[in-house]
Parts: C-alpha cells; structure tokens; sequence
C-alpha cells in the first residue's frame, strides 16, 4: 500500500456512509523525460521569467491574469482567487447512478484506486461494489480537493471499487466537427464479411503486459551503451516498418482482407499490364 493517500474521506449513499481512502491507480515511471543540457559546461540549463523589451522580472511582480482578448487582460492576486475556491470537504455524496456503458470514452481523464479506510468500513465497502456490479451502474459525484471540484465516477473494479476522474462537458471538443466529411455509405457485404473474420481471428483477451513501448525500451538501451561509450557518440538502429510499392501494382482491398485472414504475409496485388517489346511499361498509379 502506498505510503500516502491522495484523498481521505468518505463516500455517502443517502445516510450510510463508508471511510475510505483513495490512491493514484496509475504512474509516470515508464514516460521517457529528458534535461536541457549546456554542453561546454555540462550542466542544466534553467529557466528565467522575463518580459519582452523589459528582460528579467523579480517574482515578487508577477500576478496572475486571464485573458479576455489578444493582449487585454484581467489582474487577479491571490486573495481573490483563494476567495472563490471550494472548500476541500470530505464527503464525496453519489447523486447519480447511469448504465456503465452510458459514459464516453472522452471523459475518462485518470483512475484511482479507493480502498476501505479500515476493518468496519469494509462491510459497507463490499455492499456497495457488488450492488454497482449486479446493478451494472456507475455512480456518480463531485469531489471537492485542492480549491476546485472535480466530477468522478465510481464503478466496481475485481475486489474493489474505482474511481474516475471525469471531464466536464466543455473540455471535450464534438466529434461532429471532425466527422462531419465521412461518408455514410453502407461497406461491400464480402469486404464486411471478410473483415469481421479476421477481428474474430485476432480477438482475444486484454493483457496489458503483452505490449511494449519500444521508444522507451530503445531509449534505455541507447542511454545505457552512451554511458559504456563514455561521450562517444551512438546512434541506435530502429526497425523501420516495412513500405508497400504503390508504384506498378494496385492493392485490392478484397485480395489485402483475404490475404490478412488466410495469415499470408503479403496480399497478392493485380498484375500490372505489359506494353509491346519495344518500349517500356507505363506505370499506372492507384
């Protein structure tokens, strides 16, 4: 169990109410981050605050300010700020419960894990999880933490629960406005045959630890032949993926689905037309 809990408080259903404790579900060690480096000295390079045709500011003269327009601003000190943000309660109230289905995929932003907080809150704990899972629901809420509230979900997850942290309406952009060019035409019947066969082929169960993140695997192993190299420079050979020759042949999306569930390794492609003897073949583009 982590050393410490980022939220402690209780989760409240009408008048029953459970202790709890909620941990990040999630971590950041496998991101690849790097330093800024002045090479002649070898040392990092740091940042200064500073403003155009003035330079470097002191800290003590910076305010915070939001932005109305290009360049016109509204000043706010910390006072103000600290005046409007909530109270950090510890009571996160579930004031809605709809289908596990019924959230998109958008508004999840970050999984926590939350935990009884102690042996007698444990009965109500369980309660709770198996009524969401035979309910099928997810119950829903607003957690006031560090000044400002956040929306979160709480569903069953294995022998516990889980909490996620949701995006508001307005920080999703529709997906309208990036959709509304394709085309509504029904598919080829075979073409949707043939590729529902290979999904069936290739389904199976989701096991995270089957995949790799291979810059990060290719950035450790460079990192680690730099420090044997002593300075030297290294350059890392990366597999690039293999390129398809669209030049004579044009693929055909029946023979390429064909190919992919018979588990060929390359599709057979039209072959190109031969010109006469004397001069050579035109080459036709897709």
């Amino acid at each position: 169990m982590p050393a410490r809990a980022y939220w402690k408080g209780q989760i409240r259903l009408a008048l029953v109410s459970i202790p709890v404790e909620i941990y990040s579900a999630t971590k950041s060690g496998a991101a690849v981050s790097f330093r800024q480096i002045h090479e002649p000295s070898g040392k990092p390079v740091k940042y200064e605050k500073t403003v155009p045709g003035i330079g470097a500011v002191d800290h003590d003269d910076i305010v915070k300010g939001f932005e109305l327009s290009k360049g016109n601003y509204v000043l706010l000190d910390e006072e103000e700020i600290e005046a409007v943000k909530l109270e950090s309660k510890r009571t996160l109230e579930l004031v809605q419960f709809v289908d596990a289905g019924d959230i998109d995929i958008l508004y999840y932003a970050k999984p926590y894990y939350v935990v009884p907080a102690d042996e007698l809150a444990e009965e109500a704990y369980i309660v709770l999880r198996e009524a969401l899972r035979r309910t099928k629901k997810v119950g829903l809420g607003q957690l006031s933490l560090r000044g400002q509230e956040q929306l979160v979900a709480l569903r069953p997850c294995g022998k516990g629960l889980v909490l996620e942290a949701l995006r508001y309406a307005d920080e999703v952009n529709k997906a309208a406005n990036y959709f509304r060019d394709v085309g509504n035409a029904k598919p080829d019947a075979d073409l949707l045959d043939l590729a529902e066969t290979l999904i069936e082929k290739k389904s199976g169960a989701f096991d995270a630890s089957d995949f790799r993140n291979h810059y990060v695997d290719a950035i450790e192993r460079l990192v680690a032949k730099k420090a044997k190299a002593k300075g030297k420079r290294v350059l890392e050979d990366v597999e690039e993926p293999a390129t398809t020759d669209r030049g004579s042949n044009v693929i055909d999306l029946m023979a390429a689905l064909k190919a992919s569930v018979d588990g060929k390794k390359k599709p057979p492609a039209a072959a190109a037309k031969k010109a006469p003897a004397k001069k050579p073949a035109a080459r036709k583009r897709a």
